[in-house]
């Protein structure tokens, strides 16, 4: 290891090692995804496996669930070499993986979704009594109240989370894999998943906990691993670590984690909503009478889990989604329905859009024209039909310069720089044009520490100039560490609306999992 020294765990997990993975890599054409990674998990211990996006931790849980095989390297399961060709060999191993998204069918019952595969018969007939009664046990002893016969879709995110869980251990699991288990789950929701956790390790099941949230390694790791561009560059001991310096060891520099900045100095009310209806392109209820200010000088945040109308919610604004009810205002216009351009222009409106590939770039454009993707049909870039091409690259060099995206050239394509740099481009084009209202959606997913820090400080400095900010994340932290004011969604409603300073994790996670106001006072 490089850059820190092997950790002694909190729980020392003392038996032997349960997995290795020895010498692991990894290579796709022109890419070395995995690089002599070295691995060991011990009966009885949470590993947690830390990186950003794009570091090797996914390919490296492929590699040892069966998805991937390995160009070079060992894996061991109780001290034996093995080699998986698929998931199934994994699962013979009592290797299970709970992925981030979910492999469950939603109009199947509990019952259904875990003998999927493994299906049990009894006299020429699936034993879903059988199959009921050994959920029950396992529900039972570790703690996780599910009723077998549910319809998945019926079920809360956590409770589905649970049954994923189940499945796994319904097959005998003696070691487990969590990709990425906390990113959906309300913060309540997340401290269950922990006391779960612990109660399996306590029982000698064998963990491997893949996150890039460094609160949540400390809170439950044992120990802790570093991956950064395919290699492992350290362990820690969650009792001496620190945020400040894991996340050193995720980005390999320094890092600020903390979002400075003075108390907001609100203006006028900039954006309106009254009312706002909506529905998701299957023709579902997706906004329900959404009523919602943002004053000059502040930053809105919506706090709330994936699915509860957010991603509606800026589609309205922006101009991609038309609304079904109330009404839209923009500086005290009515935008209602009106073009994304015409919202663009006569709103002052940009737009960081949560998935940054499928609206906020052109992979194959370069770094420049995507640089001027929402204005390039303007001067002084375009002259009629004719595209001004030198003041194309010189005002890409201002931006590039101004908002430190990190490219060998203007004219690279924008598919060929890193995940953070190519946000940072997404960041630099709407930011670098005058306007009265930013909407940022996701402005952080799936980018290093490094530059979430860049950004972050950009949107506060927006706001210190006196812009509107509406803020959509699905990370809480986020949202705490930003927001002005917090309207946390649930169901496609705003179920209620904090000033920061009287929002708490606690206060918010209730609210997130559809807990009234009055009630949550009481709960509390």
């Amino acid at each position: 290891m490089t850059e820190a020294q092997p950790a002694q765990a909190r729980q020392p997990g003392a038996g032997a090692p349960k997995l290795e993975a020895l010498g692991i890599t990894k290579l796709f054409p022109g890419v070395v995804a995995n690089k002599d990674i070295d691995l060991t998990l011990h009966e009885g211990e949470i590993l947690a496996l830390l990186g950003e996006n794009g570091a090797g931790k996914s390919t490296l849980m492929n590699i040892i669930y069966g998805l991937y095989q390995p160009t070079e390297g060992q894996i061991r399961v109780d001290g034996s070499p093995v080699v998986m060709h698929s998931p199934r060999d994994a699962i013979d191993l009592g290797i299970g993986m709970v992925h981030q998204h979910f492999q469950l069918v939603p109009v199947m019952s509990v019952v259904d979704n875990i003998m999927l595969g493994s299906e049990t018969v009894d006299r020429g007939l699936l034993d879903r009594q059988g199959v009921s009664a050994r959920i029950q046990e396992l529900s039972q002893r570790y703690n996780m109240a599910v009723d077998p016969n549910s319809i998945i879709e019926d079920l809360p995110v956590g409770v589905q989370q649970r049954v994923e869980i189940l499945k796994a251990l319904y097959r005998n699991a003696e070691i487990l894999i969590l990709d990425e288990p906390t990113s959906v789950l309300t913060p309540q929701e997340i401290e269950g998943l922990f006391e779960v956790m612990e109660l399996l390790r306590s029982q000698g099941k064998s963990i491997i906990f893949i996150t890039h949230k460094l609160k949540e390694v400390l809170r439950i790791a044992d120990r802790i691993a570093v991956l950064r561009r395919g290699e492992m560059v350290g362990e820690a001991d969650p009792a001496a670590a620190s945020q400040e310096n894991l996340a050193a060891l995720m980005v390999g520099r320094k890092v600020t984690l903390e979002v400075e900045k003075e108390p907001a100095s609100a203006g006028d009310v900039l954006l309106q909503l009254r009312d706002i209806d909506a529905y998701t392109d299957l023709g579902e209820p997706a906004l329900r009478s959404v009523s919602l200010d943002v004053r000059a000088g502040e930053i809105v945040g919506v706090a709330g889990v994936q699915g509860n109308g957010q991603t509606e919610l800026v589609e309205v604004v922006t101009g991609l989604r038309p609304a079904a009810g109330g009404s839209v205002l923009i500086n005290s216009v009515d935008m209602t329905n009106a073009s994304p351009r015409r919202i663009t222009e006569e709103g002052a409106i940009c737009h960081v859009p949560e998935d940054r590939h499928m609206y906020g770039m052109v992979d194959a454009y370069s770094v420049a024209d995507n640089l001027v993707l929402s204005s390039y049909y303007k001067k002084p870039f375009s002259s009629g039909l004719t595209m001004n091409q030198q003041a194309i690259a010189q005002h890409a060099e201002e931006l590039v310069a101004r908002f430190d995206v990190r490219t060998p050239s203007v004219r690279a394509s924008g598919a060929s720089l890193s995940g953070g740099n190519q946000q940072k481009m997404v960041v630099a084009r709407e930011f670098g044009r005058p306007i009265r209202l930013l909407v940022a959606a996701q402005p952080t997913r799936g980018i290093d520490v490094g530059s979430i820090e860049f950004i972050h400080s950009q949107i506060v400095a927006k706001r210190d100039e006196g812009i509107a900010v509406l803020l959509v994340s699905y990370e809480l932290d986020e949202i705490m560490a930003l927001s002005d004011r917090i309207a946390v969604m649930f169901h496609g409603r705003i179920s209620a609306i904090l000033p920061r300073g009287q929002a708490t994790r606690e206060k918010i996670g209730l609210l997130m999992a559809g807990v009234s106001v009055e009630d949550e006072t009481n709960a509390l």
